[in-house]
This record gives structure tokens, C-alpha cells and sequence, in this order.
């Protein structure tokens, strides 16, 4: 049995409050695991982590074993996958029986060892067992890790598992970038840089036309608060809404021409049988990537492997300025809310290159530990990383590498670390650990604890089966419950919409404009579509009802005005109740006074031309609003306080657990302070005994061998002829005779001061274990999974209700021969 196996951990002494369990510590002279767990505090991830390690040095297994980690601990993340190795997370089996592994293993590795798939999949669950088992690791904490989180894994631009797109739409940014000059600019540049990767055009920002041109219509029309699809995009660079680009006319900077080829090039690339699937899936959401609809962490593992190198770039550059964009829009934290990862970042982050990757990827280094957002590289190539940059990050761990000249570049980041943060490192002596490593054995320098330390990687509870193929993607996917070829049922509403907004067969026509009743307020809604040539456009009538309420809650600290905007499209008859059958009026819909010459116009319902209509619709509204739009709030009695109105139970609950982290870091760090005065002050006591007990047993064996000697040559000197009674001789007698008393106080000293050092250490242990049953207390207290939410409804003040406008409206609508209409809004 090794000194490893003879000292498995038991739970309690890993499940810490708010500490990821990732090994062992090793000691350094003879590189032997240790029985000292090694705990890393989750706060520390904010400052970022690194990872460095060739093949087979664990570099997989330990990232994965902190995924697990933060996933137990209640933290999402999102996790960029070129290989297809992460989707490992998937593979918890807290049963561990055989059938559960045998689906993953390879048949024909089953032959090279000559087993049967059945006799693989039996020694594979066996050896996971056991593993598992060492590291003091049960069934329930992976039954734990896998309920903890839903894990989804997503192929953009492919079915082979849950569909991501990320062509649909350029969603302009929330108000926060556009406020923001070095942001928005940053941003825009980003987004035409990825998208001209996306075309094969390496474009420079600052020479490019077509990189200027893209980039202005980009900021023209996101400074405006609107979104863009593809196509309006295509729109705009073949018929830009610009007089002038710079000091230029528009036609002079890039010819029409040249705006058409450019526009041609994109249509082309969309039209393409190849790019059909980047237009399928869920639009690409950081919140929804996050967190389920009902507020449950995810990981989402984003599979990139099915992709060419620029379609890689495209894609990570436009994830990383959606995570930027998040992350501004998000309130200071020191706890962690989150985790960015990304497997073989060599390519996104080099060292002298500047790609599209390289800016949000250095923005959020830079910034993002101020929001909780904690970001976690990885790679096997750390001679192709930017280390100037990746001297923001506090945490390396450094595995076995295949060079010298890998080590150096290492170590030079490294120093670039430790110096940001006002500390150094004994470089030789970092070599020296680094050339001795083993596989699962990584070098841990945070600039958090005191120096760097070597740690043996726990078990993985994730099944690591190596990068899974597409077919097992698929399986995998499907049987998680996320289906892989359609919209997830959290998208259905949002499909179901987008699909009665396109499928509407459009009414008659009338000869010419209706005339509305005198003294009611008549609107169009602007189209934000393109229209296509050979299809007529028609404006069909519609109502619009447009109030605020407010709602007052003094315990919540609330007063808040809201203001509603209801939107009813009969298509038929007028619906009975009317205001029940209204949906949002978009929030982007722009309202002109006149109309659009080129539409013509729908029959207007006779009802709607008589003022009285309105009338009643009118107070029918003020009716609707108060009955229809209370407003709830959540409330968590544990933590005494209200999610921000507004919120639904998912987004309360993710505000909450938040909370409950925060909350959980500043009463441990409380807790812990506490404690450190105590536990300095006895280890002081503790080392002032040490000394004590030393001192004394070298004076006990002075006195004693003192004592022995002198004894001795009485003794002798009778022995040798001497008389026993002379006085010389008695005197010697009496001289050993104190010292022999003497020896015995002395021993009875030493017995007083070891009895003391242990009352000490014993005092010492107490302390340790009061202070780990506080931390105990202190984690089932803030333990999120007991996270309980009062819905409170609020209705709106009465008194207070204001309807502001129900006006007629005139909506855009496309009309192709065969009678379906596409709305243009």
C-alpha cells in the first residue's frame, strides 16, 4: 500500500465551504503525494487561471475536475471545446455500472487488448469505481455534480448537437457599450473583423474599405438602440443610408460596384447549401448559455471541432464580444458569478498577431475579474500564447511540457504574473520543480497563497472517454433530453411567434385608404425589413394601446413607474375581450405620422371607424392593465431581501444564488479572520512549548549524563583501591548523588512542559475543528439548493394608472402572389 492509498480523503474533509477539491499535495524532495488535500479557494478564480501541460500530462483531467468543482458549487460556465474532449462532462455515471460506460468505448480497442466490448466496459466502470473510491470520492458526490448543473452541449453552424446561430442577427449592444466610446469601438470593430473572416477577407481595420464601410453601418445603426439581421446588413452595403464615409462621398470611398461585389459575396456565403445550418438553433444568448430559463446553472460546452479555422474565428471572436457585453452589464463582485474556459487557446491569444480574437479576449484579462467573471486558459502550446497579456491572470497551473524552450516561454509569463501582482518567484527553483514532473502532477503558483506548490490531481467523477465523434455528440445530446434538431422547448414560444409572424395570409385590400373616425390619433409603423422586389406591401390595421402604472412596495424599497405598450392584430373579426388578446408591441417599433407611399392599404374593420370604439377601448385598457399586469416580486427570507423588480422566478434565482455567494465569501472570510487571530496566537504558544520541551530534555540529558559520570568514577575510584570512606571519596558520592536529583527534576520538567505542548495541540485541533464546523453551519446555511422564493404580487396603483394613447396603427406587411404576408417589423 502507498503512502497515497493509505490515506484517503474522507468528505468532510474536502467538501469546504466554497473550495474546489483538485488533489493532493506532493512533496517536493521526494515526490510523493502527501495525506494535505489541495483546496482552491473559488474566489481566486476571479483573478483567472492557466493551464499548461503537453499531452497526457492531465492538463484534460484537472480542468474538468474544476468544472465539476464550480458546477457543486452552484457557479455556470461556458466552455469553448476544439476537440470535442469537454463534452466528457456529460459522462457522470453515479451508478457505475458497465452499461453506463459501454456506449463510449471503442470496439476496436476492445479487440487490440482481446476483451469483448462487455468485459471493457466491466474493467473500465471497475477501474472508475476504484478510482473514485481513492480519492475519498462516493456515488452520491457524482450524482451531486450531475444535478447540479445541465449540461448542453452546442455545435454552431451544425444539427450534430444542439444548434447555435450566430448569422441570424447583429443585436445592437446594450446601452452600457454604446455609452461607452472605447467599447462601442472595440465592439464594431470586432464584428466586421469577425465577419470578414467569416468571407475569407483579411481586412485591416484602418486600410480595408471594406472593413470601414461594415464597421460604419454597424455603429450607424447600433448608436440608434436598433438590431440588425443579415440580410438588412446586405441591404445597407448594397444602398448605404450614408452620404458620406469620412470626408468621402459614399460612392467615391467604395464604388457601387465594388458595395454590390461585397454584398453579393456575403448573399452568396448565406444562400450557400454549406451555411444553412448557421442560420438554425438558438440565437447566441450569454444569459441563456448561463442559466436555464428556470434559473439552473449550465455548463455549456461549445463544440468547435466540425469547423474550418475561419469559421472558428468567426465564431470565438463574436462569443468573446457577447461575453464582453455581458460582463458590462453586470454589478460589481468579489465572489465568483461565472467561468469563461477555453480549451487550446494557441491561435486566439498569439504573441505577435493581432486576429479578431486577440482584443475581447485581452478586455476581459483585464476587466473581467471586477464582476465575478473568471476566465480559464488552456494549452500545450505555450510558446504561441501572448504572455504580456496573460500576465493578468493569477493562477498557473503548470503541468509536464515537452521542451526547454516550452518551460522558458512559461516561466517568463509566469514572472510577468507574479510581478503584476508585486511578488517574484525563484526561477531556478520553478525549473527545477518543472522538470521533475509526472503526469497528474501540476505546479501551482497563486498569487494568492504564499508560494508555488505541487499537487497530484484528484479523480475526474466526469468519464473521460477522450474527444467524442459526432454520432456520439448526437447520442448524447438526445439522451441528456436537449434534442438536436429542433429549437429546445425553452425556444418553442419564441418559434411559435416567429413562425405565426411569417405564415399570416393577408386580408383584402381596400381600393384606398380607409378613413378613421375623427379625433382618433393615427400611426404607421416604420418597416425595419427589407422588401423584396415583385412582392406587393400593405399596411394592415391594428390597435395599439400605450399606459404606465406604478407599483409601490415600501418593505422592498420600491417605487417604479412601467410603461406598457399592448398591440391587438385581428385577423378576422374583433376579438371579445379585446385587450385579453394583445401581445407586446416591439420595443424597436418606430411609429411615423405619415405613411409609407409605396404601401397600399388593408380594409379597416367598420367598428374601428367610429370614435365611440375607441372610447370604450379606451377604458377597457385602464381596466386591462390593472387586472392583466401586477407586477411579482421574489423574495428569499435567508437572505432578508428582494431580486430586482422585473426579474422572473429564473433570473430571481439566479440574482439570489449570487447573493448567497457573496453573502457565503464575506461571512467565511469574517469567520476565518476570527479564527486567525486565535490560531496564531495558540500556534505562538505552541512553538514558544516546542522549545520548552527541547530545553528541557537537553538539560535532562546533561543532568542525567552528568549524574552517570560522576556516579561512574566514584565508583571506579573505589573499584581501583581506593577507601571507600574517605572524604574525598564521600564527597564525590554526595556530588553524584545531587546530580542523580537533579536528573530526575529535570525529568520531571520535561514531563510537565510535553504535557503542556500536547494540552496545546490538543487545544489547537479543537480550535480547527470549531472552525470547520462553523464553515460547516455557514455552507448549509447559504446552500443554494435550499434556496426557497416568495412570489409577492404587487398591482399596480389604481389611482395611478395613466393610459397614454389607444391609437390606430397601420403594420407593414410583405405580400407574396400566392397571398402569405411576412411582417416587415
Amino acid at each position: 500500500m502507498t503512502r497515497a492509498e493509505s490515506n484517503v480523503p474522507d468528505a468532510e474533509t474536502f467538501e469546504k465551504l466554497a473550495s474546489f477539491y483538485l488533489g493532493r499535495r506532493v512533496d517536493p524532495q521526494v515526490g510523493e503525494p502527501t495525506p494535505e488535500l489541495m483546496l482552491y479557494d473559488s474566489k481566486d478564480l476571479c483573478t483567472h487561471a492557466m493551464c499548461v501541460g503537453m499531452t497526457g500530462s492531465g492538463k484534460t483531467g484537472l480542468c474538468l475536475s474544476l468544472l465539476e468543482e464550480a458546477a457543486i458549487d452552484g457557479v455556470p460556465a461556458i466552455c469553448v471545446d476544439p476537440k470535442g474532449d469537454l463534452a466528457n462532462l456529460a459522462l457522470a455515471f453515479p451508478e457505475l455500472r458497465p452499461s453506463d460506460f459501454q456506449p463510449w468505448l471503442d470496439p476496436a480497442e476492445a479487440t487490440r487488448r482481446g476483451w469483448s466490448i462487455e468485459t471493457y466496459a466491466e474493467r473500465t466502470a471497475t477501474t472508475w469505481r476504484e478510482g473514485l473510491v481513492s480519492w475519498g470520492q462516493t456515488p452520491d458526490r457524482v450524482r451531486r455534480f450531475r444535478d447540479a448543473a445541465d449540461v448542453a452541449i452546442y455545435t454552431p453552424g451544425s444539427r450534430i448537437g444542439m444548434p447555435l446561430t450566430v448569422l441570424q442577427s447583429f443585436d445592437a449592444p446594450p446601452p452600457e457599450i454604446r455609452a461607452d466610446v472605447d467599447a462601442m469601438a472595440e465592439r464594431v470593430s470586432g464584428a466586421a473583423s469577425g465577419l470578414l473572416t467569416l468571407l475569407g477577407i483579411e481586412a485591416d481595420p484602418l486600410m480595408s474599405r471594406e472593413h470601414i464601410l461594415i464597421a460604419t453601418l454597424l455603429d450607424h445603426v447600433w448608436r440608434s438602440g436598433r438590431h440588425l439581421t443579415i440580410g438588412d446588413l446586405i441591404g445597407l452595403i448594397a444602398a448605404p443610408p450614408l452620404e458620406k464615409v469620412g470626408v468621402l462621398a459614399t460612392d467615391t470611398f467604395m464604388p457601387p460596384d465594388k458595395r454590390q461585389e461585397l454584398a453579393t459575396r456575403l448573399n452568396n456565403l448565406l444562400a450557400s447549401p454549406a451555411f444553412r445550418s448557421w442560420l438554425e438553433g438558438e440565437p447566441l444568448s450569454i444569459p441563456r448559455l448561463l442559466h436555464t430559463r428556470e434559473g439552473k446553472p449550465r455548463i455549456s460546452v461549445l463544440s468547435i471541432a466540425h469547423l474550418s479555422d475561419r469559421e472558428r474565428m468567426f465564431f470565438v471572436t463574436t462569443l468573446l464580444h457577447e461575453m464582453v457585453a455581458w460582463m458590462r452589464t453586470q454589478s460589481g463582485t468579489g465572489s465568483l458569478r461565472a467561468i469563461l474556459y477555453m480549451d487550446e487557446i494557441a491561435g486566439y491569444f498569439p504573441p505577435v498577431a493581432n486576429p479578431p480574437s486577440k482584443p475581447p479576449m485581452m478586455t476581459l484579462l483585464k476587466q473581467a475579474r471586477a464582476f465575478g467573471l473568471g476566465v480559464t486558459l488552456a494549452t500545450q502550446n505555450p510558446v504561441d500564447l501572448d504572455y504580456k497579456g496573460l500576465s493578468n491572470i493569477g493562477t498557473w497551473f503548470l503541468g509536464r511540457l515537452q521542451t526547454e524552450r516550452d518551460k522558458a516561454r512559461v516561466l517568463d509569463g509566469l514572472e510577468g504574473a507574479m510581478s503584476q501582482a508585486g511578488q517574484g518567484i525563484d526561477r531556478d527553483d520553478a525549473n527545477r520543480l518543472l522538470s521533475g514532473l509526472g503526469s497528474r502532477t501540476f505546479l501551482m503558483n497563486n498569487v494568492h497563497d504564499d508560494g508555488p506548490c505541487l499537487f497530484q490531481t484528484r479523480w475526474a467523477m466526469s468519464y473521460l472517454a477522450g474527444p467524442l465523434a459526432h454520432d456520439q455528440i448526437s447520442r448524447l445530446t438526445e439522451a441528456r433530453g436537449h434534442g438536436n434538431h429542433d429549437a429546445s422547448p425553452e425556444d418553442q414560444t419564441d418559434a411559435t411567434s416567429a413562425a405565426d409572424a411569417s405564415g399570416s395570409v393577408v386580408r383584402s385590400v381596400a381600393p384606398s385608404r380607409p378613413l378613421a373616425a375623427k379625433g382618433v390619433s393615427e400611426k404607421f409603423i416604420v418597416a425595419t425589413k427589407p422588401t423584396a422586389a415583385g412582392k406587393r406591401l400593405v399596411y394592415q390595421p391594428a390597435v395599439v394601446g400605450r399606459g404606465a402604472v406604478h407599483y409601490v412596495r415600501v418593505s422592498a424599497d420600491m417605487d417604479r413607474w412601467e410603461d406598457i405598450n399592448r398591440v391587438v392584430r385581428p385577423d378576422g373579426a374583433i376579438p371579445d375581450p379585446f385587450w385579453e388578446s394583445s401581445e407586446p408591441l416591439p420595443s424597436d417599433a418606430t411609429l411615423a405620422d405619415t405613411p409609407d407611399e409605396r404601401f397600399e392599404f388593408g380594409d379597416l374593420p367598420g367598428q374601428w371607424q367610429q370614435a365611440a370604439t375607441f372610447t370604450t377601448l379606451t377604458k377597457a385598457f385602464k381596466d386591462y392593465l390593472y387586472r392583466h399586469h401586477p407586477l411579482t416580486l421574489y423574495k428569499s427570507s435567508l437572505l432578508k431581501a428582494f431580486a430586482p423588480p422585473g426579474c422572473d422566478e429564473g433570473e430571481a434565482r439566479v440574482h439570489f444564488t449570487q447573493m448567497a455567494h457573496e453573502a457565503r465569501d464575506a461571512e467565511t472570510e469574517k469567520l476565518r479572520k476570527r479564527y486567525r487571530s486565535k490560531v496564531e496566537s495558540l500556534d505562538k504558544r505552541i512553538r514558544t512549548a516546542e522549545e520548552r520541551v527541547s530545553r528541557e530534555s537537553d538539560q535532562f540529558k546533561q543532568a542525567s549524563l552528568s549524574s552517570v559520570l560522576s556516579m561512574g568514577a566514584s565508583i571506579l575510584g573505589a573499584f581501583m583501591g581506593r577507601k571507600l570512606v574517605s572524604k574525598t571519596n564521600l564527597s564525590k558520592v554526595s556530588t553524584a548523588a545531587r546530580g542523580a536529583g537533579r536528573a530526575a527534576q529535570q525529568r520531571s520538567d520535561v514531563r510537565r512542559a510535553s504535557e503542556s505542548l500536547e494540552t496545546l495541540r490538543e487545544e489547537r485541533v479543537r480550535l480547527e475543528e470549531s472552525l470547520q464546523t462553523d464553515l460547516r453551519e455557514l455552507g448549509e446555511k447559504f446552500d443554494i439548493e435550499r434556496l426557497d422564493l416568495e412570489p409577492i404580487t404587487i398591482r399596480p396603483r389604481k389611482g395611478d394608472l395613466r393610459v397614454t394613447a389607444v391609437e390606430l396603427v397601420w403594420t407593414p406587411w410583405q405580400v407574396a402572389p400566392d397571398g402569405i404576408a411576412l411582417a416587415l417589423h
